[in-house]
């Protein structure tokens, strides 16, 4: 059971990782920084958004437009944020203590 709270926690991080490198590459991409012809900057922003655009999708639907800022990645971090620290304090915690 450990191993699988664990392995829960280790995606979560990875997806925090994903949505964090994926905001940047799109502020290197917006200020020209990078070259979206370039093949491997193609093939990394193609994977990103095909990572994240199914999570950002259903927060976009709720969070009103706000200019051409984007609050899905904020918000889907915060989610990220609060379902590691709910799984550390509820459940991973207790289990290494012996209390679950």
């Amino acid at each position: 059971m450990i191993a699988l709270v664990e392995l829960i926690l280790l995606i979560l991080s990875m997806l925090r990782w994903i949505v964090i490198i994926s905001a940047i590459l799109s502020w290197l991409l917006a200020f020209n920084i990078l070259d979206y012809r370039n093949n491997f900057v193609r093939t990394v922003t193609d994977t990103l958004y095909r990572l994240t655009e199914p999570l950002y999708r259903p927060i976009r639907k709720v969070i009103p437009n706000v200019g051409g800022l984007d609050l899905s990645p904020i918000v889907l971090l915060l989610i990220i944020f609060f379902i590691e620290r709910l799984i550390q304090t509820n459940i991973y915690v207790p289990m290494m203590l012996g209390q679950f």
